[in-house]
């Protein structure tokens, strides 16, 4: 199969109803999914946490680093993506894009490592306010780990290039393109020159890329905080969210129609293409 076709197959299984309290056994089936899909290329980490008394669950592979005797304990890249959905859609752009994508980079990084060890982490109960990823990066803070970057992907699948396509908060519509056939980058300060690196090691496989860095852990536009890199920076991490830019672009947003159809495929091969050389290139 090449990458379209793999990436295709995660999605029909991922795709599909999965709200941890209305659609239990759509959430089971896509963790269990993740969980043999993370286990072909090492041993899965289970973190657990609670909410409102159910136990839920962060699926974490861990990937050594290239074998450099010279270079010992480079702190981890952590790569996240939200496999809940919200109730009454197939979530497919949100955010089965993001976990196939997760899945095809723990396939590529286990086969030929890279200069930094790889964290890969489905979160779980991200639409319930990224309870998850907010569990982790408290327990990584309390445990005064290091992250060299943290990358959340979400929503990375639908494009629409007709002119005004894509929407904007105000003054960015003056600066940014109008149409919506673009991958953005948004990150905090800190990781400024990875937002210029991996934008452009994006556009090397052509694909349209733009970054925007946020000061003051988004919180002057909120609309930047809505993943789970958000919890990282407010722990002060280096992290960046990847995303199509969701609802100011996809109108299928939240709703029973964000589905596979409506997905740009092409689009999706080459960002996950563009994602792969830029981190390695980190």
């Amino acid at each position: 199969m090449n990458l379209t076709e793999r990436l295709q197959t995660s999605l029909t299984e991922i795709a599909r109803e999965r709200d941890p309290y209305m659609a239990t056994a759509g959430h089971f089936f896509v963790q269990e999914y993740i969980r043999q899909q993370f286990s072909r290329w090492g041993s899965v980490e289970i973190h657990t946490f609670e909410v409102r008394g159910k136990v839920c669950k962060n699926l974490i592979l861990n990937l050594p680093s290239e074998a450099r005797r010279h270079k010992k304990d480079l702190p981890p890249i952590l790569i996240g993506a939200h496999y809940d959905g919200v109730p009454g859609t197939p979530a497919a752009d949100d955010n089965a894009t993001g976990v196939a994508v997760l899945l095809e980079l723990a396939r590529k990084f286990a086969a030929q490592a890279i200069r930094y060890p790889l964290r890969l982490v489905a979160f779980d109960m991200e639409e319930y306010g990224l309870l998850g990823s907010a569990d982790y990066a408290a327990l990584l803070h309390e445990q005064k780990q290091q992250l060299r970057l943290m990358i959340s992907l979400e929503m990375l699948g639908y494009t629409d290039s007709t002119p005004g396509s894509q929407s904007y908060l105000p003054p960015l519509e003056r600066f940014y393109p109008d149409r919506g056939d673009f991958i953005a980058l948004i990150g905090n300060l800190r990781t400024l020159p990875d937002l210029i690196s991996m934008s452009r090691n994006i556009r090397k496989v052509g694909v349209p890329s733009q970054w925007l860095p946020v000061p003051n852990r988004g919180l002057i536009v909120p609309q930047t905080r809505l993943s789970d890199h958000a919890p990282f920076w407010d722990l002060g991490y280096p992290a960046i969210m990847v995303t199509d830019t969701a609802f100011l672009r996809n109108p299928h947003y939240h709703k029973p129609s964000d589905a596979i159809a409506t997905l740009d495929l092409d689009f999706l091969t080459g960002v996950c293409e563009g994602l792969e050389i830029a981190i390695r290139r980190l």
